[in-house]
């Protein structure tokens, strides 16, 4: 049963003085000690879900996918989980949002289940995935012919002189010479194609830049093998074999025809059914978009943030925004836009982008154990103790801004409509910050019941850095089922 949460009185004596600084009297005990008396409260809610596995809340399960696993998108969770979600919590007509839609998989597992389907996404990478897949219900006979000729008998072989490689600082000696100039020779012959095989093949180069480079994406920045002559931090990285541009190419354009031509009955490219649902896409961030949406006029929400834990997807996925084009201005224009989840991130003027915000900004203020989180960190920064200075005001931005972001959910969503949210817990200098307990929090004072947080039964290790110090505490991973009232 849904059950709206009565505040504890600690809240309000948080908030009693704005004034008061307990950066020196705040420790990880009495975090622990605080958060374990709000949990109690959700205990009725927080339950293990033995369904929900690592692989399933993670790209993983989408590698046996048609389609879906064409592009390993390492943040996106599974289309099973999207499919198993939308079962369990009745979403089977009307329209679904995904505000922050990165690949696209919800989209996609919600259209093949007949529901239209509506996502916002600010990342070119992101943008391209959802476009292509969009366009294979476009192809005719013809493309899948020349796609197969492309696999059978490479036309980039017989280019002379390739295009230039468009390259960012971050991702300058990302690949051997060779594999450098057959990118190039793959990017001049493609131009002979139609606009429809064309994209595809430009999102097949995609797929592979990470396996034939110097580089592995690892969540805060790129790793660099010692190939590349470039060093991340004092560790020397051996990325092992490194295909040719050729062998990855093939396999790629391989599974790709494989995927679109395999016979009747095949397994599911979208889970298509005989009237699947409309999908559209909005272009930017969601702290823009949102506010320009209808009220009232979703049925449904599923998503999943950017978890506050530092990643900036503008370095991960680098080496994809450089061969689209995305130049040093706007990379950095992206990396202020994403909800603040990385350490580079400037602090927003959220009343300035929006007055209306005004109440979700007080809504986050609110928050006791948020307060006394931030004192904390602030605190391990006077003392030199954060492996990164920015990682205070990191925090405080993302649990505002996501205040914003629920505010506007809530404006946007049809009474009784769900909103399904898969994050993660995270841990900053040994302090475990309950970010499904200050969210659902938030969510209760701008229009939501807790109907409950799904707790995945293995949880997230520490982060190697703090191992050492702090042990090896597990981490709550979480899906969280609101819904509006």
């Amino acid at each position: 049963k849904s059950v709206i949460f009565t505040k504890m009185p600690l809240n309000q004596e948080f908030v009693s003085d704005p004034a008061l600084d307990f950066s020196d009297c705040v420790d990880v005990g009495s975090i622990d000690t605080i958060s374990a008396q709000f949990e109690q409260h959700y205990n009725d809610r927080l339950s293990t879900d033995t369904a929900l596995t690592r692989g399933l809340v993670s790209f993983q399960a989408n590698k046996t996918r048609s389609v879906y696993r064409w592009y390993k998108f390492k943040e996106a969770f599974s289309a099973e989980l999207v499919e198993y979600l939308l079962e369990r919590y009745g979403l089977k007509v009307g329209t679904v949002l995904d505000p922050f839609a990165g690949s696209g998989t919800a989209l996609f597992v919600a259209s093949g289940l007949g529901l239209a389907a509506e996502g916002i996404e600010l990342l070119p990478i992101g943008q391209r995935i959802i476009e292509t897949k969009q366009m294979i219900d476009d192809l005719v006979a013809a493309d899948l012919e020349d796609l197969s000729r492309w696999a059978a008998n490479p036309p980039w072989r017989k280019v002379g002189i390739g295009k230039p490689l468009l390259e960012l600082r971050i991702t300058k000696g990302a690949y051997s010479d060779e594999t450098a100039q057959d990118i190039g020779k793959y990017l001049a012959a493609i131009d002979s194609e139609n606009g429809r095989v064309r994209s595809i093949l430009l999102f097949a180069l995609l797929c592979i830049l990470e396996e034939i480079s110097f580089t592995r994406k690892d969540g805060q920045y790129l790793r660099w093998d010692y190939r590349s002559g470039r060093r991340q931090g004092k560790t020397v990285f051996n990325k092992g074999m490194i295909p040719s541009f050729d062998e990855s190419m093939l396999s790629k354009l391989n599974e790709i025809v494989s995927d679109l031509t395999a016979g009747e009955p095949q397994q599911e490219l979208f889970t298509k059914q005989v009237n699947p649902g409309q999908i559209s896409l909005r272009c930017g961030s969601c702290l823009d978009v949102l506010p320009t949406l209808q009220p009232s006029s979703y049925d449904g929400i599923f998503t999943s943030p950017p978890y506050c834990n530092r990643y900036d997807y503008t370095r991960t996925y680098a080496l994809e925004l450089a061969l689209l084009g995305v130049d040093e201005d706007r990379l950095r224009n992206f990396r202020q836009e994403m909800l603040s989840c990385t350490v580079e991130n400037r602090a927003k003027d959220l009343l300035g982008l929006n007055p209306r915000w005004n109440v979700p900004v007080c809504a986050a203020e609110r928050q006791g154990i948020l307060k006394m989180v931030l004192a904390y960190l602030e605190g391990q920064k006077k003392l030199g103790r954060l492996n990164n200075t920015g990682i205070p005001r990191m925090v405080k931005g993302y649990f505002y801004e996501m205040a914003c972001v629920i505010f506007e959910c809530a404006r946007v969503l049809k009474n009784g409509a769900p909103l399904i949210m898969v994050n993660d817990n995270v841990r900053y200098a040994g302090a475990s910050i309950p970010v499904d307990v200050i969210l659902s929090e938030i969510a209760c004072e701008l229009g939501f019941v807790i109907e409950s947080i799904l707790v995945l039964p293995k949880g997230k290790g520490n982060s190697s850095q703090q191992m050492g110090a702090h042990g090896r505490e597990s981490l709550r991973k979480c899906v969280y089922v609101w819904r509006r009232i």
